[in-house]
């Protein structure tokens, strides 16, 4: 049987997305955690962190096909039919997002989003506090301050999460899920033509999402 000519199942916007987060989580995680970078830094990454969540969200609306949520987020019971015949050696290839990868993204998107969220509003107690502790009252900083101290292990545990189910899918299905991701392209049989969203529709949300969370911290600073 002929195998499947490769077709491109992530868009541009998408595979920028996922690597642009990588290294954004891995240098807050590097300058909060280790110093590598001064304060002002984590918080700067932070904002784009936070304008990336923003724009993948509104992608998952307006985006290409393997990339809008109505396309890969499932019900509990697909989830469960794909786990049984996951572990049956049953499972067949996603396009994009299987029903565990979908849920997957959201998680991911969720804690990361609450992360940069709560940055905005903690503080060291000696001379960095984010741009909207001054907005809020003290016993909320000090919330939002632990929530971002914890929900960092909860990422931690995710990413591990993830690069474990990336490497059981590589050792025991022989099916790599890097490469797609770097150059968009999957052998694999489509029924229906996929549809790719226009680059400048990425560009002007991700437009959108930078204007919205600078506008968001310049109110905070205003304080």
């Amino acid at each position: 049987m002929q195998e499947p000519a490769p077709i491109t199942v992530w868009d541009l916007p998408t595979r920028v997305f996922h690597w642009a987060l990588v290294v954004l989580i891995l240098l807050q995680y590097l300058s909060g955690e280790f110093g590598l970078f001064p304060m002002d830094w984590h918080f700067r990454l932070g904002y784009a962190t936070l304008a990336l969540i923003v724009f993948r969200v509104l992608w998952g609306f307006f985006g290409s096909s393997t990339s809008r949520f109505s396309e890969f987020v499932r019900g509990p019971a697909a989830v469960w039919r794909y786990t049984v015949a996951l572990l049956q050696g049953r499972a067949r290839g996603a396009i994009g997002h299987n029903p565990l990868g979908g849920w997957s993204v959201l998680l991911m998107l969720a804690f990361v989003a609450l992360q940069a969220v709560t940055g905005l509003f903690s503080t060291d107690d000696l001379d960095t506090t984010g741009p909207l502790a001054a907005r809020v009252s003290e016993q909320t900083v000090k919330w939002m301050t632990r929530i971002h101290h914890w929900n960092r292990y909860v990422l931690l545990l995710l990413i591990v999460l993830h690069l474990g189910a990336v490497l059981a899918h590589w050792v025991w299905r022989r099916d790599n899920l890097v490469a797609p991701m770097v150059h968009g392209r999957k052998r694999i049989e489509v029924t229906t033509p996929l549809r790719t969203a226009s680059m400048w529709i990425a560009l002007a949300l991700l437009a959108a999402s930078a204007v919205a969370v600078w506008a968001v911290v310049a109110w905070g600073e205003a304080a």
